[in-house]
Protein backbone atom coordinates (compact mmCIF):
# COMPACT_ATOMS: atom_id res chain seq x y z
CA UNK A 1 0.00 0.00 0.00
CA UNK A 2 1.49 3.48 -0.78
CA UNK A 3 1.26 6.00 2.05
CA UNK A 4 3.13 8.95 2.76
CA UNK A 5 6.25 9.63 3.39
CA UNK A 6 6.39 12.15 6.09
CA UNK A 7 10.18 12.71 7.16
CA UNK A 8 11.59 16.17 6.33
CA UNK A 9 13.83 15.91 2.64
CA UNK A 10 16.83 17.73 2.15
CA UNK A 11 17.02 21.97 2.14
CA UNK A 12 19.59 23.52 0.92
CA UNK A 13 19.29 26.46 3.08
CA UNK A 14 22.45 27.10 5.59
CA UNK A 15 22.33 28.39 9.30
CA UNK A 16 21.22 31.97 10.24
CA UNK A 17 24.61 32.57 11.59
CA UNK A 18 26.51 31.04 8.10
CA UNK A 19 23.45 32.76 6.17
CA UNK A 20 24.51 36.14 7.92
CA UNK A 21 28.19 35.94 7.45
CA UNK A 22 28.06 34.60 3.82
CA UNK A 23 26.62 37.83 3.19
CA UNK A 24 28.35 40.20 4.35
CA UNK A 25 31.29 37.92 1.86
CA UNK A 26 29.05 38.77 -1.19
CA UNK A 27 29.34 41.97 -0.98
CA UNK A 28 32.75 41.56 -2.66
CA UNK A 29 31.38 38.85 -5.63
CA UNK A 30 30.28 38.91 -8.72
CA UNK A 31 26.13 39.16 -8.77
CA UNK A 32 23.53 37.92 -11.07
CA UNK A 33 20.01 39.34 -10.82
CA UNK A 34 17.51 36.50 -11.52
CA UNK A 35 14.88 36.20 -13.73
CA UNK A 36 11.33 35.74 -12.53
CA UNK A 37 11.73 32.03 -14.01
CA UNK A 38 14.95 31.85 -12.33
CA UNK A 39 13.76 32.92 -8.90
CA UNK A 40 11.10 30.62 -9.30
CA UNK A 41 13.88 27.50 -9.94
CA UNK A 42 15.51 28.71 -7.11
CA UNK A 43 12.95 28.98 -4.59
CA UNK A 44 12.16 25.39 -5.49
CA UNK A 45 15.91 24.28 -5.48
CA UNK A 46 16.77 25.95 -2.21
CA UNK A 47 13.36 24.07 -0.16
CA UNK A 48 13.82 20.52 -1.46
CA UNK A 49 10.85 20.77 -3.98
CA UNK A 50 13.46 20.13 -6.68
CA UNK A 51 15.54 17.08 -4.48
CA UNK A 52 17.64 15.49 -4.96
CA UNK A 53 19.08 18.84 -7.08
CA UNK A 54 21.71 20.38 -4.91
CA UNK A 55 21.92 23.37 -7.33
CA UNK A 56 21.26 24.22 -11.40
CA UNK A 57 22.84 21.44 -13.32
CA UNK A 58 26.57 20.83 -14.19
CA UNK A 59 26.81 20.13 -17.97
CA UNK A 60 27.02 16.42 -17.57
CA UNK A 61 24.21 16.69 -15.63
CA UNK A 62 22.74 18.73 -18.24
CA UNK A 63 23.59 16.64 -21.04
CA UNK A 64 22.07 13.17 -19.03
CA UNK A 65 18.54 15.29 -18.26
CA UNK A 66 18.41 16.42 -22.42
CA UNK A 67 19.27 13.33 -23.96
CA UNK A 68 18.10 10.24 -21.08
CA UNK A 69 16.16 12.19 -18.69
CA UNK A 70 18.57 11.31 -16.30
CA UNK A 71 21.22 12.96 -13.67
CA UNK A 72 24.75 12.01 -14.40
CA UNK A 73 24.23 9.81 -11.20
CA UNK A 74 21.38 7.88 -12.66
CA UNK A 75 18.82 8.99 -11.05
CA UNK A 76 15.64 10.48 -12.87
CA UNK A 77 14.97 13.94 -13.60
CA UNK A 78 13.40 15.32 -16.75
CA UNK A 79 13.57 18.57 -16.91
CA UNK A 80 17.21 21.24 -17.84
CA UNK A 81 17.42 23.58 -14.70
CA UNK A 82 20.15 25.46 -15.54
CA UNK A 83 21.55 29.01 -14.60
CA UNK A 84 21.16 31.14 -17.94
CA UNK A 85 23.24 34.13 -18.20
CA UNK A 86 24.25 37.00 -20.65
CA UNK A 87 28.19 36.75 -22.74
CA UNK A 88 28.83 39.57 -20.84
CA UNK A 89 27.93 38.47 -17.16
CA UNK A 90 29.84 34.95 -18.45
CA UNK A 91 32.86 36.56 -20.32
CA UNK A 92 35.50 37.10 -16.91
CA UNK A 93 33.64 34.12 -15.11
CA UNK A 94 35.67 31.29 -14.31
CA UNK A 95 34.37 27.90 -12.80
CA UNK A 96 35.40 27.83 -9.05
CA UNK A 97 34.07 31.54 -9.03
CA UNK A 98 31.22 32.09 -6.05
CA UNK A 99 28.47 34.39 -7.27
CA UNK A 100 25.86 35.86 -5.19
CA UNK A 101 22.47 35.07 -6.64
CA UNK A 102 19.70 38.60 -5.95
CA UNK A 103 16.04 39.15 -6.61
CA UNK A 104 14.67 41.73 -8.72
CA UNK A 105 15.14 44.05 -5.46
CA UNK A 106 18.70 43.47 -5.02
CA UNK A 107 18.42 41.01 -1.90
CA UNK A 108 20.92 38.38 -1.88
CA UNK A 109 18.58 34.65 -1.73
CA UNK A 110 21.88 32.11 -2.60
CA UNK A 111 25.42 31.41 -3.50
CA UNK A 112 26.33 29.61 -6.20
CA UNK A 113 29.53 27.94 -6.67
CA UNK A 114 30.54 27.97 -10.54
CA UNK A 115 31.21 24.37 -11.40
CA UNK A 116 30.89 24.40 -14.93
CA UNK A 117 29.80 27.14 -17.75
CA UNK A 118 29.36 26.13 -21.79
CA UNK A 119 27.20 26.96 -24.72
CA UNK A 120 24.26 25.18 -25.14
CA UNK A 121 23.27 23.30 -28.31
CA UNK A 122 19.32 24.78 -27.95
CA UNK A 123 17.90 23.54 -30.62
CA UNK A 124 19.20 19.88 -29.69
CA UNK A 125 17.17 21.01 -26.21
CA UNK A 126 14.20 22.18 -27.75
CA UNK A 127 13.89 18.39 -29.85
CA UNK A 128 14.71 16.70 -26.88
CA UNK A 129 12.87 18.00 -23.91
CA UNK A 130 9.77 20.09 -26.33
CA UNK A 131 9.72 17.20 -29.31
CA UNK A 132 10.36 19.75 -31.82
CA UNK A 133 12.44 23.01 -31.95
CA UNK A 134 9.52 25.64 -32.75
CA UNK A 135 9.07 29.12 -31.50
CA UNK A 136 5.04 28.48 -31.39
CA UNK A 137 6.12 26.69 -28.22
CA UNK A 138 6.29 28.71 -25.58
CA UNK A 139 9.27 27.29 -24.12
CA UNK A 140 10.64 26.86 -26.77
CA UNK A 141 10.69 30.54 -27.84
CA UNK A 142 11.64 31.66 -24.18
CA UNK A 143 14.67 29.06 -25.02
CA UNK A 144 15.65 31.14 -28.38
CA UNK A 145 14.38 34.82 -27.49
CA UNK A 146 14.71 35.45 -24.07
CA UNK A 147 17.08 32.90 -22.22
CA UNK A 148 20.67 33.58 -22.01
CA UNK A 149 23.10 32.05 -24.34
CA UNK A 150 25.78 30.62 -21.64
CA UNK A 151 24.52 28.12 -19.26
CA UNK A 152 26.10 27.84 -15.57
CA UNK A 153 26.03 24.68 -13.33
CA UNK A 154 26.66 24.33 -9.85
CA UNK A 155 25.78 24.14 -6.11
CA UNK A 156 23.71 26.65 -4.32
CA UNK A 157 23.41 27.27 -0.54
CA UNK A 158 20.34 29.35 0.21
CA UNK A 159 20.41 32.33 2.49
CA UNK A 160 17.07 33.17 2.49
CA UNK A 161 13.82 32.33 0.77
CA UNK A 162 11.74 35.31 -2.38
CA UNK A 163 9.56 37.24 -0.77
CA UNK A 164 5.87 37.01 -1.17
CA UNK A 165 3.57 39.03 -0.04
CA UNK A 166 0.75 37.75 -1.51
CA UNK A 167 -1.42 34.24 0.15
CA UNK A 168 1.16 33.79 2.16
CA UNK A 169 -0.94 31.71 4.41
CA UNK A 170 -1.32 29.45 1.39
CA UNK A 171 2.24 28.85 0.53
CA UNK A 172 3.91 25.54 1.91
CA UNK A 173 7.21 24.15 1.45
CA UNK A 174 7.52 20.64 0.81
CA UNK A 175 8.49 19.99 4.71
CA UNK A 176 5.82 22.42 5.43
CA UNK A 177 3.11 20.04 3.37
CA UNK A 178 4.76 17.11 5.41
CA UNK A 179 4.42 17.92 8.59
CA UNK A 180 0.80 19.49 7.83
CA UNK A 181 -0.21 15.94 6.37
CA UNK A 182 1.54 14.09 9.73
CA UNK A 183 -0.12 16.61 11.81
CA UNK A 184 -3.83 15.50 10.16
CA UNK A 185 -2.98 11.70 9.75
CA UNK A 186 -3.12 11.88 6.48
CA UNK A 187 -1.29 8.93 4.70
CA UNK A 188 -2.70 8.90 1.29
CA UNK A 189 -3.04 12.17 -0.44
CA UNK A 190 -3.99 12.81 -3.98
CA UNK A 191 -2.53 16.32 -5.63
CA UNK A 192 -4.37 18.10 -8.18
CA UNK A 193 -1.98 20.42 -10.55
CA UNK A 194 -4.13 23.19 -12.37
CA UNK A 195 -2.96 26.44 -13.60
CA UNK A 196 -6.77 27.34 -14.12
CA UNK A 197 -9.95 28.44 -12.15
CA UNK A 198 -11.64 24.91 -10.94
CA UNK A 199 -15.21 24.89 -12.37
CA UNK A 200 -17.78 22.17 -11.58
CA UNK A 201 -16.39 19.53 -13.78
CA UNK A 202 -13.27 19.96 -11.84
CA UNK A 203 -14.51 19.56 -8.54
CA UNK A 204 -16.20 16.66 -9.78
CA UNK A 205 -12.79 14.78 -11.40
CA UNK A 206 -11.34 15.75 -8.16
CA UNK A 207 -13.87 13.75 -5.91
CA UNK A 208 -14.07 11.20 -8.10
CA UNK A 209 -10.67 10.94 -7.92
CA UNK A 210 -10.00 11.32 -4.23
CA UNK A 211 -12.51 8.54 -3.82
CA UNK A 212 -11.07 6.36 -6.44
CA UNK A 213 -7.77 6.40 -4.33
CA UNK A 214 -9.43 6.42 -1.58
CA UNK A 215 -7.05 9.46 -0.33
CA UNK A 216 -7.11 13.04 0.68
CA UNK A 217 -7.04 15.72 -1.49
CA UNK A 218 -4.66 18.67 -2.12
CA UNK A 219 -5.22 21.06 -4.76
CA UNK A 220 -2.23 22.20 -5.49
CA UNK A 221 -2.51 24.69 -8.42
CA UNK A 222 1.10 26.79 -9.63
CA UNK A 223 0.92 30.46 -8.86
CA UNK A 224 4.67 30.84 -10.50
CA UNK A 225 4.74 31.22 -14.10
CA UNK A 226 2.43 29.64 -16.77
CA UNK A 227 1.47 30.17 -20.16
CA UNK A 228 1.14 33.23 -21.97
CA UNK A 229 -2.48 34.49 -21.84
CA UNK A 230 -3.44 32.11 -18.54
CA UNK A 231 -5.60 34.20 -15.81
CA UNK A 232 -3.28 35.69 -12.97
CA UNK A 233 -2.84 33.55 -10.20
CA UNK A 234 -4.32 36.60 -8.43
CA UNK A 235 -7.35 35.82 -9.68
CA UNK A 236 -6.38 32.30 -10.09
CA UNK A 237 -6.09 31.97 -6.08
CA UNK A 238 -9.31 34.09 -5.39
CA UNK A 239 -11.42 31.64 -7.45
CA UNK A 240 -10.04 28.73 -5.56
CA UNK A 241 -10.61 30.19 -2.04
CA UNK A 242 -14.38 30.83 -2.90
CA UNK A 243 -14.96 27.49 -3.54
CA UNK A 244 -12.62 25.72 -1.04
CA UNK A 245 -16.00 25.60 1.14
CA UNK A 246 -17.40 23.10 -1.56
CA UNK A 247 -15.09 21.02 -0.40
CA UNK A 248 -15.14 19.00 2.50
CA UNK A 249 -12.93 20.61 4.96
CA UNK A 250 -11.46 17.84 6.95
CA UNK A 251 -10.47 16.07 3.42
CA UNK A 252 -8.93 18.87 1.38
CA UNK A 253 -6.33 21.53 1.78
CA UNK A 254 -4.90 24.49 -0.48
CA UNK A 255 -1.53 24.96 -1.11
CA UNK A 256 0.23 27.52 -4.05
CA UNK A 257 3.18 25.73 -5.84
CA UNK A 258 5.53 28.92 -7.21
CA UNK A 259 6.90 26.87 -9.89
CA UNK A 260 7.66 27.76 -13.40
CA UNK A 261 5.95 25.54 -15.91
CA UNK A 262 7.72 24.63 -18.96
CA UNK A 263 4.54 23.03 -20.77
CA UNK A 264 6.53 20.32 -21.88
CA UNK A 265 3.78 17.64 -22.10
CA UNK A 266 4.85 14.28 -21.18
CA UNK A 267 7.96 15.51 -19.93
CA UNK A 268 6.13 17.80 -17.55
CA UNK A 269 3.79 15.54 -16.17
CA UNK A 270 7.04 13.23 -15.12
CA UNK A 271 8.50 16.20 -13.06
CA UNK A 272 5.12 17.43 -11.91
CA UNK A 273 5.45 13.85 -9.93
CA UNK A 274 8.84 13.79 -9.06
CA UNK A 275 7.83 17.72 -7.29
CA UNK A 276 4.90 16.35 -5.85
CA UNK A 277 6.85 13.31 -4.10
CA UNK A 278 9.20 15.68 -2.84
CA UNK A 279 6.19 17.67 -1.00
CA UNK A 280 4.51 14.68 0.44
CA UNK A 281 1.69 13.11 -1.41
CA UNK A 282 1.31 9.83 -2.49
CA UNK A 283 -1.10 10.16 -5.70
CA UNK A 284 -1.05 12.60 -8.67
CA UNK A 285 -3.99 13.04 -11.28
CA UNK A 286 -2.55 13.63 -14.84
CA UNK A 287 -4.47 14.99 -16.99
CA UNK A 288 -5.69 14.65 -20.98
CA UNK A 289 -2.59 16.24 -22.85
CA UNK A 290 -0.92 17.19 -19.27
CA UNK A 291 0.68 20.40 -19.51
CA UNK A 292 -0.11 20.74 -23.17
CA UNK A 293 1.22 24.10 -24.78
CA UNK A 294 -1.64 24.07 -27.34
CA UNK A 295 -1.22 23.84 -31.07
CA UNK A 296 2.30 24.26 -33.52
CA UNK A 297 3.47 26.07 -35.92
CA UNK A 298 1.30 23.45 -38.28
CA UNK A 299 -1.75 23.76 -36.39
CA UNK A 300 -1.48 20.26 -34.67
CA UNK A 301 -1.43 19.97 -31.26
CA UNK A 302 2.35 19.30 -30.04
CA UNK A 303 1.56 16.25 -28.03
CA UNK A 304 -0.86 13.27 -28.34
CA UNK A 305 -3.55 13.43 -25.77
CA UNK A 306 -3.04 10.54 -23.52
CA UNK A 307 1.26 10.97 -24.16
CA UNK A 308 1.28 12.59 -20.73
CA UNK A 309 0.05 9.31 -18.98
CA UNK A 310 1.99 6.64 -20.87
CA UNK A 311 5.17 8.49 -19.80
CA UNK A 312 4.45 8.63 -16.38
CA UNK A 313 2.67 5.35 -16.29
CA UNK A 314 6.15 4.03 -17.73
CA UNK A 315 8.61 5.84 -14.79
CA UNK A 316 5.81 5.67 -11.93
CA UNK A 317 7.46 3.07 -9.87
CA UNK A 318 10.93 5.53 -9.97
CA UNK A 319 8.58 8.39 -9.44
CA UNK A 320 7.37 7.42 -6.18
CA UNK A 321 3.61 8.29 -6.78
CA UNK A 322 0.59 6.64 -7.85
CA UNK A 323 -1.08 8.01 -11.29
CA UNK A 324 -4.72 8.48 -11.21
CA UNK A 325 -5.98 8.87 -14.84
CA UNK A 326 -7.82 12.16 -15.63
CA UNK A 327 -11.35 11.42 -16.78
CA UNK A 328 -12.84 13.87 -19.06
CA UNK A 329 -16.01 14.87 -17.29
CA UNK A 330 -19.37 16.32 -19.08
CA UNK A 331 -23.03 17.27 -17.84
CA UNK A 332 -25.79 14.99 -18.32
CA UNK A 333 -28.77 17.37 -18.84
CA UNK A 334 -31.12 14.37 -18.09
CA UNK A 335 -29.58 13.41 -15.08
CA UNK A 336 -28.25 16.92 -13.91
CA UNK A 337 -25.17 15.66 -13.01
CA UNK A 338 -21.34 15.21 -14.07
CA UNK A 339 -20.08 12.00 -16.00
CA UNK A 340 -17.29 10.30 -17.37
CA UNK A 341 -17.73 11.02 -21.03
CA UNK A 342 -16.33 7.58 -21.75
CA UNK A 343 -19.23 6.11 -19.78
CA UNK A 344 -21.99 7.70 -20.83
CA UNK A 345 -24.70 5.92 -23.33
CA UNK A 346 -26.01 6.92 -26.42
CA UNK A 347 -29.34 9.51 -26.45
CA UNK A 348 -28.56 11.50 -23.70
CA UNK A 349 -27.91 15.27 -24.14
CA UNK A 350 -24.25 15.89 -23.44
CA UNK A 351 -23.23 19.80 -22.16
CA UNK A 352 -19.93 20.73 -22.60
CA UNK A 353 -18.72 24.69 -22.53
CA UNK A 354 -14.53 24.90 -23.69
CA UNK A 355 -11.94 27.29 -22.69
CA UNK A 356 -12.56 29.06 -25.67
CA UNK A 357 -15.95 29.32 -25.32
CA UNK A 358 -16.31 30.56 -21.61
CA UNK A 359 -13.86 33.26 -22.73
CA UNK A 360 -15.91 34.28 -25.61
CA UNK A 361 -18.87 34.74 -23.04
CA UNK A 362 -16.73 36.62 -20.67
CA UNK A 363 -15.46 38.81 -23.46
CA UNK A 364 -18.90 39.52 -24.61
CA UNK A 365 -20.82 39.64 -21.38
CA UNK A 366 -23.37 36.87 -22.18
CA UNK A 367 -24.04 34.18 -19.27
CA UNK A 368 -22.19 30.97 -18.12
CA UNK A 369 -24.77 28.89 -16.27
CA UNK A 370 -24.49 27.24 -13.02
CA UNK A 371 -23.86 23.78 -14.05
CA UNK A 372 -20.71 25.01 -16.36
CA UNK A 373 -19.34 27.07 -12.99
CA UNK A 374 -19.70 28.07 -9.71
CA UNK A 375 -21.13 31.85 -9.45
CA UNK A 376 -18.55 32.94 -6.74
CA UNK A 377 -15.75 31.91 -9.49
CA UNK A 378 -17.88 33.62 -12.54
CA UNK A 379 -17.99 36.93 -10.37
CA UNK A 380 -14.01 36.90 -9.95
CA UNK A 381 -13.84 36.05 -13.42
CA UNK A 382 -16.04 38.91 -14.34
CA UNK A 383 -13.50 41.19 -12.32
CA UNK A 384 -11.00 40.32 -13.92
CA UNK A 385 -12.19 39.95 -17.14
CA UNK A 386 -14.98 42.62 -18.21
CA UNK A 387 -16.83 42.74 -21.86
CA UNK A 388 -14.19 43.50 -24.33
CA UNK A 389 -16.25 46.79 -25.12
CA UNK A 390 -15.33 48.15 -21.53
CA UNK A 391 -11.49 46.92 -21.64
CA UNK A 392 -8.51 48.58 -22.11
CA UNK A 393 -6.59 47.21 -25.23
CA UNK A 394 -3.23 48.15 -27.90
CA UNK A 395 -3.09 48.35 -31.41
CA UNK A 396 0.26 47.65 -32.39
CA UNK A 397 1.10 49.29 -35.73
CA UNK A 398 4.40 47.66 -37.94
CA UNK A 399 5.69 48.14 -41.28
CA UNK A 400 8.81 49.58 -42.81
CA UNK A 401 10.33 53.44 -42.68
CA UNK A 402 7.48 55.56 -44.97
CA UNK A 403 5.14 52.61 -45.34
CA UNK A 404 2.12 55.34 -44.05
CA UNK A 405 2.08 53.98 -40.03
CA UNK A 406 2.60 57.22 -38.67
CA UNK A 407 -0.28 58.86 -40.36
CA UNK A 408 -2.31 55.83 -40.20
CA UNK A 409 -2.13 55.89 -36.64
CA UNK A 410 -2.53 59.74 -35.39
CA UNK A 411 -5.99 59.20 -37.88
CA UNK A 412 -7.02 55.89 -35.73
CA UNK A 413 -6.19 58.31 -32.81
CA UNK A 414 -7.96 61.21 -33.33
CA UNK A 415 -11.19 58.75 -34.74
CA UNK A 416 -10.98 57.03 -31.08
CA UNK A 417 -10.82 60.49 -29.77
CA UNK A 418 -13.98 61.38 -31.40
CA UNK A 419 -15.82 58.41 -30.42
CA UNK A 420 -14.85 59.19 -26.69
CA UNK A 421 -14.98 56.63 -23.58
CA UNK A 422 -11.23 55.76 -22.82
CA UNK A 423 -7.98 57.89 -22.83
CA UNK A 424 -5.93 57.25 -26.33
CA UNK A 425 -2.14 57.46 -25.69
CA UNK A 426 -0.45 57.38 -29.30
CA UNK A 427 3.21 55.61 -28.87
CA UNK A 428 4.99 56.95 -32.34
CA UNK A 429 8.64 55.51 -33.04
CA UNK A 430 10.14 59.12 -33.21
CA UNK A 431 8.38 60.24 -30.25
CA UNK A 432 9.47 57.48 -28.18
CA UNK A 433 12.95 57.76 -29.40
CA UNK A 434 12.73 61.33 -28.32
CA UNK A 435 11.46 60.94 -24.62
CA UNK A 436 12.08 57.02 -24.06
CA UNK A 437 15.25 56.25 -25.83
CA UNK A 438 17.19 58.96 -26.85
CA UNK A 439 20.18 56.92 -26.07
CA UNK A 440 20.09 54.26 -27.96
CA UNK A 441 21.38 53.23 -31.11
CA UNK A 442 19.98 50.96 -33.90
CA UNK A 443 21.61 47.98 -33.64
CA UNK A 444 19.20 45.06 -32.98
CA UNK A 445 19.85 44.61 -29.48
CA UNK A 446 18.75 48.21 -29.10
CA UNK A 447 16.33 48.08 -31.57
CA UNK A 448 14.67 45.36 -29.35
CA UNK A 449 14.82 47.75 -26.02
CA UNK A 450 13.18 50.56 -27.79
CA UNK A 451 10.23 47.96 -28.60
CA UNK A 452 9.87 46.17 -25.34
CA UNK A 453 9.70 50.08 -24.05
CA UNK A 454 7.16 50.51 -25.91
CA UNK A 455 5.30 47.50 -25.14
CA UNK A 456 5.96 48.42 -21.43
CA UNK A 457 3.95 51.51 -21.88
CA UNK A 458 1.88 50.02 -23.95
CA UNK A 459 0.41 47.05 -21.53
CA UNK A 460 0.35 49.75 -18.40
CA UNK A 461 -2.08 52.01 -20.28
CA UNK A 462 -3.67 48.77 -21.70
CA UNK A 463 -4.12 47.14 -17.73
CA UNK A 464 -5.78 50.45 -16.74
CA UNK A 465 -8.25 50.63 -19.28
CA UNK A 466 -7.04 53.56 -21.78
CA UNK A 467 -5.89 52.62 -25.68
CA UNK A 468 -2.46 52.53 -26.64
CA UNK A 469 -1.54 52.98 -30.73
CA UNK A 470 2.10 52.37 -31.45
CA UNK A 471 3.60 52.83 -34.52
CA UNK A 472 7.36 51.64 -34.69
CA UNK A 473 9.10 49.74 -37.10
CA UNK A 474 9.02 46.68 -34.74
CA UNK A 475 11.00 44.60 -37.81
CA UNK A 476 11.77 41.46 -35.55
CA UNK A 477 9.16 38.66 -35.16
CA UNK A 478 10.34 37.33 -31.34
CA UNK A 479 10.07 40.72 -30.30
CA UNK A 480 6.65 41.50 -31.59
CA UNK A 481 5.54 38.33 -29.87
CA UNK A 482 6.90 39.30 -26.81
CA UNK A 483 5.43 42.79 -26.75
CA UNK A 484 1.93 40.79 -27.26
CA UNK A 485 2.50 38.73 -24.44
CA UNK A 486 2.84 41.58 -22.67
CA UNK A 487 -0.26 43.28 -23.40
CA UNK A 488 -2.28 39.87 -23.65
CA UNK A 489 -2.15 39.22 -20.01
CA UNK A 490 -3.83 42.41 -19.70
CA UNK A 491 -6.37 43.14 -22.53
CA UNK A 492 -6.30 42.70 -25.92
CA UNK A 493 -3.64 43.40 -28.69
CA UNK A 494 -3.89 43.90 -32.40
CA UNK A 495 -1.01 43.83 -34.64
CA UNK A 496 -1.64 45.88 -37.87
CA UNK A 497 0.85 45.22 -40.69
CA UNK A 498 1.18 48.02 -42.77
CA UNK A 499 2.43 45.90 -45.51
CA UNK A 500 2.99 48.86 -48.42
CA UNK A 501 6.37 47.69 -50.21
CA UNK A 502 9.71 49.11 -49.76
CA UNK A 503 9.61 50.96 -53.75
CA UNK A 504 6.26 52.82 -53.08
CA UNK A 505 7.79 53.59 -49.08
CA UNK A 506 11.50 54.60 -51.46
CA UNK A 507 9.39 56.61 -53.64
CA UNK A 508 7.82 58.77 -50.87
CA UNK A 509 10.94 58.95 -49.17
CA UNK A 510 10.50 62.99 -47.34
CA UNK A 511 13.83 62.45 -45.59
CA UNK A 512 15.60 61.28 -47.82
CA UNK A 513 16.72 58.55 -45.67
CA UNK A 514 16.80 55.41 -47.89
CA UNK A 515 18.57 57.67 -50.60
CA UNK A 516 21.75 57.83 -47.89
CA UNK A 517 21.12 53.83 -46.66
CA UNK A 518 21.79 52.98 -50.45
CA UNK A 519 25.11 55.33 -50.45
CA UNK A 520 25.88 53.40 -47.09
CA UNK A 521 25.84 56.92 -45.10
CA UNK A 522 22.91 55.13 -42.82
CA UNK A 523 24.38 51.80 -41.49
CA UNK A 524 21.48 49.05 -40.17
CA UNK A 525 18.76 50.29 -42.35
CA UNK A 526 15.53 48.12 -42.06
CA UNK A 527 14.43 47.11 -45.59
CA UNK A 528 17.74 47.36 -47.05
CA UNK A 529 20.61 46.89 -44.93
CA UNK A 530 18.93 44.96 -42.48
CA UNK A 531 16.04 42.73 -42.50
CA UNK A 532 12.22 43.02 -41.83
CA UNK A 533 10.59 40.61 -41.08
CA UNK A 534 6.90 40.36 -42.17
CA UNK A 535 4.13 39.22 -39.40
CA UNK A 536 2.68 35.89 -40.35
CA UNK A 537 -0.77 36.76 -38.62
CA UNK A 538 -1.34 40.31 -38.08
CA UNK A 539 -5.35 41.23 -37.23
CA UNK A 540 -5.28 43.13 -40.03
CA UNK A 541 -3.09 44.24 -43.32
CA UNK A 542 -3.47 46.99 -45.00
CA UNK A 543 -1.18 48.38 -47.79
CA UNK A 544 -1.87 52.25 -48.38
CA UNK A 545 -0.25 52.28 -51.84
CA UNK A 546 -3.82 52.95 -53.69
CA UNK A 547 -5.99 53.95 -50.60
CA UNK A 548 -6.14 57.13 -48.50
CA UNK A 549 -5.28 57.44 -44.92
CA UNK A 550 -9.33 57.80 -43.91
CA UNK A 551 -10.10 54.31 -45.17
CA UNK A 552 -7.10 52.75 -44.08
CA UNK A 553 -8.10 54.05 -40.64
CA UNK A 554 -11.59 53.31 -40.95
CA UNK A 555 -10.27 49.29 -41.98
CA UNK A 556 -8.68 49.65 -38.68
CA UNK A 557 -11.89 50.74 -36.49
CA UNK A 558 -13.25 48.18 -38.61
CA UNK A 559 -11.02 45.10 -37.52
CA UNK A 560 -11.53 46.52 -33.56
CA UNK A 561 -15.22 46.48 -34.01
CA UNK A 562 -15.02 42.69 -35.08
CA UNK A 563 -12.44 41.79 -31.79
CA UNK A 564 -15.28 43.62 -30.07
CA UNK A 565 -13.38 46.20 -28.83
CA UNK A 566 -15.48 49.29 -30.02
CA UNK A 567 -18.80 49.59 -31.13
CA UNK A 568 -19.37 51.36 -34.44
CA UNK A 569 -22.52 53.47 -34.49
Amino acid sequence: MTVANQTAIPELYVSADAAAALKDEAGAMLSWDLTPRQICDLELLMNGGFNPLKGFLTEKDYDGVVNEMRLADGSLWPMPINLDVSEKFAEGLEPGTDIALRDQEGVILAIMSVTDKWVPNKSLEAEKVFGADDVAHPAVNYLHNSAGPVYLGGPVKGLQKPMHYDFRGRRDTPNELRAHFKKLGWRKIVAFQTRNPLHRAHQELTFRAAREAQANLLIHPVVGMTKPGDVDHFTRVRCYEAVLDKYPAATTSLSLLNLAMRMAGPREAVWHGLIRRNHGVTHFIVGRDHAGPGKNSAGEDFYGPYEAQELFRKYEDEIGVKMVDFKHMVYVQERAQYEPADEIEEGVTVLNISGTELRRRLREGLDIPEWFSFPEVVRELRRNSPPRANQGFTVFFTGLSGSGKSTVANALMVKLMEMGGRPVTLLDGDVVRKHLSSELGFSKEHRDINIKRIGYVASEITKNGGIAICAPIAPYTATRRAVREMIEQYGAFAEVHISTPVEECERRDRKGLYKLAREGKIKEFTGISDPYEEPAKPELRVDTTSIDVDNAAHQVLLTLENMGLIGLK
